[in-house]
């Protein structure tokens, strides 16, 4: 229905998997939240938000499947935007109940608000640096009940997937932070100057 605004979306996505690579051959993609993926970040969510305010939800009926799948990881990126991940999850909820989106695709939505919010996720799917410098699931509420919301929507098992998400930092050369503390605290200063936290 929406083919101009489909391709502008996947373009969005595009430019944010270039930057994302550039920044890992330079060796930056660990080194904190780079401001030149936070500023492609905050352009992709401005573009997106005008969008769902012209169409509403991009669903797969509106924009196709790969249009779709590309404003999840947009709004996924959109970390410094915490009114429009909360508002965009919220009508994602209700693309998932009409088979409009992919219920995988909102649990990582869900896990995500959560972790910076400072709550349990449900489904296991963020991770972060660990003070033995692994990559470690954020906290969850109960890991058999993970496995088990994990399985109901086709999600491999929580096990299995830390072994994904560990290899793949090791193929992209991603290392934990030289002072875990301090890179800590800094996240918590921008989750507080950008609205995650009061």
């Amino acid at each position: 229905m929406y083919h101009e605004i489909a391709k502008k979306i996947i373009e969005m996505q595009d430019a944010d998997l270039v930057l994302r690579d550039k920044l890992i051959h330079e060796g930056r993609l660990s080194a904190g939240y780079d401001p030149e993926m936070e500023a492609m970040h905050i352009k992709n969510a401005e573009s997106l938000e005008q969008i769902i305010d012209e169409i509403g939800y991009p669903t797969i009926e509106k924009v196709g499947t790969e249009a779709n799948e590309s404003s999840w990881l947009v709004i996924q990126h959109a970390i410094s935007r915490p009114e429009f991940m909360r508002k965009c999850a919220a009508l994602m909820e209700i693309a998932v109940a009409e088979d409009q989106a992919d219920a995988k695709q909102l649990a990582y939505l869900t896990d995500r608000i959560a972790v910076f919010e400072g709550r349990p996720q449900l489904y296991g799917t963020q991770f972060d640096w660990d003070e033995h410098c692994e990559l470690s699931p954020s906290l969850v509420d109960d890991p058999e009940k993970v496995d088990q919301r994990r399985k109901s929507i086709g999600l491999n098992s929580f096990a299995d997937q830390t072994a994904i998400i560990r290899k793949q930092a090791m193929a992209e050369n991603q290392h934990p932070p030289s002072n875990l503390a301090a890179r800590n605290k800094e996240a918590e200063e921008w989750k507080r100057k950008v609205g995650w936290v009061k």
